[in-house]
């Protein structure tokens, strides 16, 4: 875990890793920093990995949050079935968009490094009127 990444999540009141957490480890230093919600991710093998779900909702205030690992398999429309926000991961390349009044997020990776893809972690604001994305660039 890049302590980089640990210390731009430092002030998080909830972290959502969006799959290709790579080993428990991980997860147990994120637990350090705020409550964590996981899912797996198509490189998270073995027995730890098994217990996470491959989705998950989660709710945040007036939000819904919808969280997948591929974007590509997303078998719902978020807006018709009230999410504020997607995030995702799978690519590992940082992106933020709004579709339809959706936000998705996908905050790249802080992992090792993939390709020439910038290592970054992203974070969510949530108000109860509004929801703002952004992606920290770690190194």
């Amino acid at each position: 875990m890049r302590p980089e990444a640990l210390d731009s999540l430092g002030k998080s009141d909830l972290i959502v890793h969006a799959g290709d957490i790579g080993n428990p480890a991980v997860l147990e230093k994120l637990q350090r920093l705020a409550p964590v919600h996981a899912i797996r991710g198509n490189n998270d093998q073995g027995a730890w990995a098994r217990g996470l779900p491959d989705r998950d909702t989660l709710k945040a205030g007036v939000h819904k949050i919808y969280v997948l690992h591929n974007l590509t398999e997303l078998a719902l429309d978020p807006a018709a079935s009230g999410f504020s926000v997607v995030i995702s991961g799978h690519s590992h390349k940082p992106a933020i968009k709004t579709l339809n009044n959706v936000l998705y997020v996908n905050p790249g990776s802080a992992g090792p490094r993939r390709l020439a893809l910038p290592v970054t972690v992203g974070t969510l604001a949530l108000w109860s009127d509004r929801c703002e994305a952004s992606i920290i660039q770690l190194i």
